[in-house]
């Protein structure tokens, strides 16, 4: 059975804030993830609790969708810092009731059908930008809980090993490098 995402999460706009040297919240912005939606930095508090209203503090398993420039992507938040809004540059998507897990409706939102529907109804030419009620109105499949688990679990999987092949590929152009260049030094 079908649902529209409306129907199953509320989706609000992310804080405009300015970050500064000292805060007591982190401000996430989509620069701080790579393409998957994995967080690329250790993120310090640079936002000011004072500037943040109740309604924009992230919760554990909030989904974060990037909406702004070529890069869309979903995230299920984890909460590892007391205080975290997310940017403009974000989507939040928080799930109604037990029937939807968010880690299936980051895979959803992720999947490449689902990116290439998104990407037709971006607006913008230098900065392509997707409208609120373009995740809202699309139609999502929800299966049993059950299967939504098993669909999650084989995604995080398969990034896993996609961070894994590229973790390989570095150290093995390491070890290249590095015989090469002992190979250089024996010659010199």
């Amino acid at each position: 059975m079908k649902h529209l995402i409306k129907d199953i999460a509320t989706t609000q706009t992310g804080l405009f804030a300015r970050p500064s040297e000292i805060g007591e919240a982190v401000y996430l912005q989509s620069k701080y993830f790579d393409d998957n939606g994995i967080l690329k930095y250790e993120l310090i508090p640079d936002l000011p609790l004072n500037q943040i209203s109740d309604k924009h503090i992230l919760r554990d398993g909030d989904v974060l969708f990037s909406a702004k420039g070529t890069k869309n992507f979903a995230t299920v938040y984890e909460c590892k810092y007391n205080v975290a809004v997310a940017s403009t540059s974000f989507f939040v998507l928080r799930t109604i009731g037990s029937n939807i897990l968010p880690e299936y409706l980051s895979w959803f939102l992720n999947n490449p059908q689902t990116q290439r529907l998104i990407k037709d109804k971006a607006r913008g030419t230098d900065i392509p930008s997707i409208r609120k009620t373009d995740i809202e109105d699309l139609e999502i499949p929800l299966p049993s809980i059950e299967k939504q688990r098993l669909i999650a679990e084989l995604s995080n999987l398969a990034k896993k090993e996609t961070e894994l092949r590229v973790q390989l590929t570095d150290l093995k152009k390491k070890i290249v490098e590095q015989k090469i260049l002992f190979n250089l030094k024996t010659i010199i």
